[in-house]
């Protein structure tokens, strides 16, 4: 029986440094994954913190659920329910916000979860596998147009039009149910590709970006989380791919100015609306000594932001 697959948390340290925890505050981690995060901010918690925790996958709530502390509160869930899930835990406002994007290696090693053309597996892709439509689900029915629209907008994918058209045809002949499928489709596909990617690695990535929402679920959760943070709670972000960042960066930036007035509005400078974001430090990527032990940790980015004072 072959072990587990293990989850190595990137940027642990670095992320729960950031949040500056105060002992008997209460924080949230986003994504509890196999709780590499949650961990290490209950050990700097004192017997008045807590922690809430939320997940999708109902194997990373299985192992939160396993932790025998009274301190933490697990949520399955998604992440864009913080504010309806906060509620009904009756917390109006937390300390600090930690967000851990992306998949565990968990997910991506588990060959049932369909996530990855390494394994010859049901073309799943699903975050929570105990709700939604799969991947196999959708390629069923959706149009040329529709396939490549997601294979363009969420895996940059140049040959987008072409890999549609080929999943088309193939599907004519009976349904693209398995990973190994779709990784031949693809890969006869496309003409070139980068040296040391496979063909299919950004159609798998676009899918399951999209059959999971994830770049919706983040884009719900930023402004939620600012509007719950104290003043001087920080919201903590690592990010696995460009368009994710692209996301974060704009918003922490836009959040970090001003609101934008009409020019002539009559307003002395202590009377404009204040920020409700500052950014802290730059953002910051893992080490070369990380990267060496965790390869699949060289595209994170974190990036960190406080409230700003006044009323949360």
């Amino acid at each position: 029986m072959s072990a587990a697959p293990q989850h190595v948390t990137v940027l642990l340290a670095e992320a729960v440094e950031a949040l500056a925890i105060r002992p008997g505050g209460v924080y949230v981690d986003g994504t509890f994954g196999r709780g590499g995060h949650s961990r290490a901010i209950l050990a700097k918690l004192d017997a008045d913190g807590r922690l809430i925790a939320f997940d999708r996958d109902p194997r990373a709530i299985e192992v939160a659920l396993a932790l025998p502390d009274p301190r933490l509160t697990v949520v399955h869930a998604p992440f864009s329910a913080f504010a309806e899930e906060l509620d009904r835990l009756g917390l109006e406002h937390v300390d600090g916000v930690l967000l851990d994007l992306g998949v565990s290696s968990p997910q991506l090693d588990e060959a049932a979860r369909g996530m990855s053309f390494r394994f010859d597996a049901p073309l799943d892709m699903r975050m929570d596998t105990s709700r939604g439509q799969t991947v196999a689900q959708w390629l069923a029915d959706a149009s040329v147009a529709q396939i490549t629209e997601v294979l363009r907008d969420y895996g940059e994918e140049r040959f987008a039009y072409a890999i549609a058209k080929a999943i088309a045809a193939a599907r004519a002949g009976g349904a693209v149910a398995s990973t190994r499928q779709l990784a031949e489709i693809v890969e006869k596909a496309v003409r070139t590709r980068e040296p040391g990617q496979h063909p299919a690695t950004r159609s798998f990535q676009a899918l399951r970006i999209f059959i999971n929402q994830e770049l919706e679920e983040l884009s719900l959760v930023l402004p939620a989380a600012v509007e719950r943070l104290k003043p001087g709670g920080r919201l903590v972000v690592i990010s696995f791919h460009s368009l994710e960042d692209r996301i974060v960066k704009r918003f922490m930036r836009d959040e970090s100015r001003p609101p934008q007035l009409p020019s002539r509005l009559p307003l002395r400078a202590a009377e404009l609306p204040q920020p409700r974001l500052r950014l802290v430090g730059k953002s910051q990527r893992p080490g070369p000594a990380e990267v060496a032990a965790n390869p699949r940790s060289r595209s994170a980015v974190m990036r960190v932001a406080e409230r700003a004072g006044g009323a949360a």
